[in-house]
């Protein structure tokens, strides 16, 4: 267990931690949330002894192998594989015993060790994380240095995967990740046996791998159980209590409902446009736990749009050849039309075109043949993945956007730049000083200025915080424009796109499904191809037995079970069936019960009288009843789902 007593930490002059608790039990997968700049980073120093503690104890146990994620690599010539492999350091003192040898039977103790670690397979299964980080076969071979550094940042985190640990610390993974990348991340994490703390700030990322929430907020930690939405659930339940919250709040509500009820008009039309809904009436919930963001913008229209906004015609989509040579057609002979009302959100592997035909849509790549028509009043907003690169960091939020529009005074714009958390005399610094998460809020307050009537953006949440990502979210939600976006963050993806289009093979397609559905498409897609990534789930505290690399195809060529032992199974497989039966059925009552207890305390609040002040006591008593149904709820739900899933594993 790791405990934290009373500590406290600054950095320079900032006060980050003030007398702060916490305790990470062995086996929880914690993550660490809050602001940027809150001081999430720092306490992973601490963890790893590159700070030390200003006040109070901090206790790791003894002999804890402890792995993370690095945020930098500088340039080497080694081989993407060999970077990887270099994780494993008993594997590399092993593999030096055996280069080493000076007898038979010192080599003998090597070798031995050597099998004892599973270091036969030891290639295999880096180049099986970097199969599952989005790698090609033939980047193993390829030196780091020739890898870009969102690339390099991959390797670093399949270094930390192979690396044999029992506390794995992750800061940002998904960050560099493209959709198929996080979902496989996600599944390698959800087998980690290890003691896992990592920062994320994308709310379904952290929903799929936490079981515990640790908010860093006003120099203190504060832990909550459950993944990110529970968290949600539990902050907004005590900021709804609040009643100097009270206003704020249903303006947001107010908002939101005004959002489903837009959107449910489409209900009946199309899995995706239900499983829209469900998403936006679960922003009601999601709203309280939000309202002390200091982010509050909107993405305007331009006043006049044309129908469509823009055509692509029989359109290869790709790369000019170098140096006059043959050009690369990533897409061929594709049909593109983007009208007004479009909300498309882009699926595919990372290579399969995705960013190239943003690219083209932009006119930064031009299209290699074909035909392009723009309606006459198309107005292209542009948000690229390497946007913060293109800022002129010399300059101050408040100059950039005077360059774009002379005529705007200075009152405007402040009010404008408020609502990215650009402040009093932070409107007026020059941005090189800025953070990450900073410099991407004005890039895309630069293109939220230029009021779009077409959005087009690629991968628009890396380095925002989730305040940030929320805010983004409400502004695309609201934005009368068409969109076209690729993220990696799915929770951005479903509160803000209609339909999928999947660009794949060649060719772009409307994926009739939602982004469950595209999830098993990737995995029978790796099925297919002999690549599975449910078999990279590790052990990573055996070193030993770091990964699952044994074939499940030795099962293959066994014998048929004879009609009577098949028989036998059968009864067996009933009656471990049939109390699990009977159990679900008690939760299913169960959650009846809890329904209706919630039905009747919204009934309840819909009460007008029950706001009044001599009822104050009443609205907190039912505010209670229906938090500690939700509670309930949540957890009797869980149940239900993991004995469901078991029972169709026994099936």
């Amino acid at each position: 267990m790791i405990e934290f007593n009373q500590v406290s930490l600054h950095r320079g002059i900032k006060p980050l931690l003030k007398h702060a608790d916490l305790r990470i039990h062995d086996g929880q997968k914690l993550a660490l949330i809050g602001p940027n700049g809150a001081g999430k980073s720092s306490l992973f120093a601490l963890l790893l002894g590159e700070l030390g503690v200003e006040e109070g104890d901090l206790y790791l146990p003894t002999g804890w192998r402890i792995a993370h994620m690095a945020q930098e690599v500088e340039a080497s010539d080694r081989c993407a594989v060999d970077y990887v492999i270099d994780g494993d350091k008993t594997y590399r003192e092993i593999e030096h015993g055996i280069e080493t040898a000076t007898c038979d039977n010192e080599l003998a103790n090597w070798h031995s060790k050597m099998d004892a670690h599973n270091g036969y397979n030891i290639k295999v299964q880096a180049e099986q994380l970097l199969h599952g980080l989005g790698f090609k076969q033939s980047d193993m071979v390829k030196p780091v240095s020739g890898f870009s550094g969102g690339w390099r940042i991959r390797l670093n985190l399949a270094q930390a995967l192979m690396t044999p640990s029992d506390l794995l610390l992750l800061d940002e993974p998904t960050n560099h990740l493209d959709l198929d990348a996080t979902l496989w991340l996600e599944q390698w994490l959800n087998k980690y046996q290890g003691t896992l703390v990592f920062i994320s700030h994308d709310r379904d990322f952290i929903d799929g791998v936490a079981d515990h929430i640790v908010h860093l907020h006003q120099q203190t930690l504060t832990s909550y159980p459950g993944n990110y939405s529970a968290y949600e659930r539990i902050r907004a339940e005590r900021l709804a209590q609040q009643q100097v919250m009270h206003d704020k709040q249903q303006v947001r509500i107010a908002e939101i409902e005004k959002f489903v009820t837009r959107f449910k008009a489409k209900a009946s039309k199309a899995k995706q446009a239900q499983s829209r809904v469900k998403e936006l009436e679960r922003m009601e919930l999601i709203a309280p736990a939000h309202v002390d963001s200091p982010f509050g913008f909107s993405f305007a229209c331009a006043d006049k749009v044309s129908t469509p906004l823009l055509n692509l015609e029989a359109a290869d989509i790709g790369y000019p050849g170098k140096g006059g040579g043959e050009a690369v057609a990533i897409l061929e002979n594709q049909n593109v039309s983007l009208v007004p009302g479009h909300r498309i959100g882009l699926l595919g592997a990372n290579g399969a075109g995705k960013s190239t035909l943003i690219k083209t849509l932009c006119e930064e790549l031009p299209q290699l043949s074909g035909k392009r028509h723009e309606g006459e009043h198309l107005k292209l907003g542009y948000y690229a993945q390497h946007q913060l690169e293109t800022l002129d960091i010399k300059a101050s939020p408040m100059l950039m956007i005077q360059r774009i529009t002379p005529s705007a005074t200075d009152q405007e714009v402040r009010n404008f730049l408020g609502g990215f958390d650009f402040r009093g005399e932070k409107a007026l610094e020059v941005c090189e000083p800025f953070s990450g998460g900073e410099k991407a809020r004005l890039a895309l307050a630069l293109v939220a200025w230029q009021k779009p009537n077409l959005l087009i953006m690629d991968e628009p949440t890396n380095h925002l915080d989730i305040e940030m990502r929320e805010a983004l979210t409400m502004a695309l939600q609201s934005f009368a424009g068409a969109i076209v976006l690729v993220s990696h963050d799915r929770h951005l993806l479903k509160a803000t796109v209609d339909e999928y289009w999947l660009v794949e093979d060649g060719k772009v397609e409307l994926f009739e499904g939602d982004l469950d559905d595209y999830h098993k498409h990737v995995q029978a897609k790796q099925a297919a191809s002999g690549f599975n990534a449910g078999q990279l789930a590790t052990n990573p505290n055996s070193a030993d037995n770091q990964s699952a690399t044994t074939s499940d195809n030795k099962a293959a060529g066994a014998s048929a079970q004879d009609r009577k032992e098949q028989k036998r199974l059968d009864a067996e497989r009933r009656a471990r069936l049939a109390p699990m039966r009977k159990e679900l059925k008690k939760l299913e009552t169960r959650m009846e019960k809890l329904q209706s207890i919630l039905d009747e305390s919204e009934t309840q609040l819909g009460d007008t009288a029950l706001y009044e002040a001599d009822r104050k006591a009443d609205l907190q008593k039912i505010l209670q009843q229906q938090g500690d149904a939700k509670s309930e709820m949540e957890e009797v739900e869980m149940e239900w789902m993991e004995l469901s899933e078991e029972m169709e594993a026994a099936e």
